[in-house]
């Protein structure tokens, strides 16, 4: 029985397409960087550290895939699940806006650990391991796969994760990196979209909660335990997507699952990156305009009347929230309480989504007079295929009648539009997180291999995993 045509165009594009865009592999490097820099960045982070290592004790083995930043050694589902979450904790990785926003580097946890998995595999029989390039191949396919579906297939409308496209494009590139054939990998894919995936409630009220930082590793190691899985000659399910009654077109989706373009890199080169601040991608061009308001508004805070957030209708529909927040997952999704703490702080990190900051009482009172409201050219520029806008203004209004300008931004400073502004503040995103983390002479080190040594790509897979392991 042949597979649903879906499933053979994700499977012929992983397995047989080449990818020759020069600018997808420079970008990938970044985004290599970038996701790494973020790892770095949550393993300052108790909440997170303490989900790391075996899921049991005795759960490591010498030739394990190793976990950049500690010392662990794992199978590489496990690897996957440590180094996904802790890409993904501070919600600081790359984004994708479409039907189904998402962030494609969650996919690195399994593609970076496969990859030294493999790498030391083959070491161990005498073979040659994988090059970087061969890394950089993989992580492009996965952000295509992810991306491209995630084009016009919105899982978040039906009550759905987008972690799904994450299982989706791990699963492929997963296969690829261990060497599946064509039924192989037809098999791991058909598998994945059987899986389903998990639902929403964990980003939103009253649910909203940290899962919402480990659901992509999970997603990523779910990946990899399929491809696995199908190298060892499990079966696959040919009509997994089509099947009447019981397929994932007519339980998940209710419509049929379309690309809405032919597959290849521009995902990788389109990429958005977070550069400026950890803040849900929907509203960081509101924390950029509140930040340019920040020295109007300082010396004033006991005189604002109301705040007016104007944006796109995926911002109002998932980040706008009135009632309690709880925790640091319920204020980094939080468009009100983002601008609330830039106008306040003149600046947004990690730290203003915990407590003490968390309860300075000027935040909820600048969050309880803030208004949100669609404009619908925001909302046309957001879906614009040609733009993919991310538009927000503010103003502030005070209690004497007078009010600060407008600011308005319609790409955020991580947009392909602004990368000549953008790259050099992600170079330094990165300097700053390795030397937060690693001594400073080992963190300049990793930044030159990172960002500067030539010959990046031919370089052993497994020396370049090794550099960043331990501690």
């Amino acid at each position: 029985m042949a597979y649903d045509a879906l499933l053979e165009e994700l499977a012929d594009y992983t397995l047989k397409a080449e990818v020759q865009s020069p600018l997808a592999y420079e970008t990938a490097r970044y985004a290599l960087a970038d996701a790494l820099a973020c790892a770095f960045l949550a393993l300052k982070a108790p909440e997170a550290r303490k989900l790391l290592g075996p899921l049991v004790p005795g759960g490591e083995f010498p030739q394990g895939a190793r976990v950049p930043g500690t010392p662990y050694r794992l199978d590489p589902v496990t690897a996957a699940f440590n180094l996904g979450l802790l890409v993904r904790w501070l919600d600081y990785n790359d984004t994708w806006l479409a039907a189904e926003w998402g962030h494609p580097s969650d996919n690195l946890g399994a593609v970076l650990m496969v990859a030294d998995w493999v790498s030391q595999r083959r070491l161990a029989r005498g073979e040659a391991p994988l090059a970087l390039r061969e890394l950089l191949v993989a992580l492009i396919k996965a952000y295509e796969i992810q991306g491209v579906l995630a084009l016009e297939n919105s899982l978040n409308r039906v009550g759905f994760d987008h972690v799904l496209w994450v299982k989706v494009a791990s699963t492929a590139a997963s296969g690829l990196l261990l060497g599946l054939d064509r039924e192989a990998l037809l098999s791991a894919l058909s598998n994945a979209f059987l899986d389903a995936g998990p639902l929403r409630a964990y980003r939103h009220y009253p649910n909203t909660g940290s899962r919402k930082s480990w659901a992509a590793g999970d997603a990523a190691a779910r990946g990899v335990q399929l491809a696995l899985l199908a190298q060892r000659g499990e079966m696959g399910y040919p009509k997994a997507l089509s099947a009447p009654r019981w397929g994932f077109e007519e339980v998940i989706t209710r419509r049929p699952l379309t690309l809405a373009q032919p597959l290849g890199s521009y995902v990788m080169e389109n990429i958005l990156f977070k550069i400026s601040f950890p803040a849900e991608f929907h509203g960081q061009t509101a924390v950029e305009a509140a930040l340019t308001l920040h020295p109007q508004v300082r010396d004033r805070l006991q005189e604002v009347a109301r705040i007016r957030i104007q944006t796109q209708e995926p911002a109002v529909r998932i980040i706008s929230k009135k009632g309690p927040l709880t925790n640091p997952a319920d204020r980094d999704h939080c468009l009100e309480y983002m601008v609330a703490a830039a106008l306040v702080y003149g600046e947004l990190t990690e730290e203003h989504y915990e407590e003490p900051i968390a309860l300075d009482p000027r935040l909820e009172a600048l969050r309880a007079v803030t208004e949100v409201e669609e404009l619908s050219p925001y909302t046309e520029a957001y879906y614009d295929p040609e733009r993919r806008a991310i538009p927000n203004a503010v103003q502030v209004f005070f209690k004497d009648g007078s009010a600060t300008e407008r600011v308005e931004v319609f790409y955020p400073i991580g947009h392909p539009r602004r990368r000549a502004e953008g790259i050099p503040l992600l170079k330094e995103k990165v300097r700053e997180a390795l030397r937060a983390y690693f001594p400073r002479a080992r963190a300049e080190a990793l930044y030159h291999l990172l960002l500067e040594e030539e010959g990046f790509e031919e370089r052993p897979l497994d020396r370049f995993v090794e550099a960043f392991w331990g501690f």
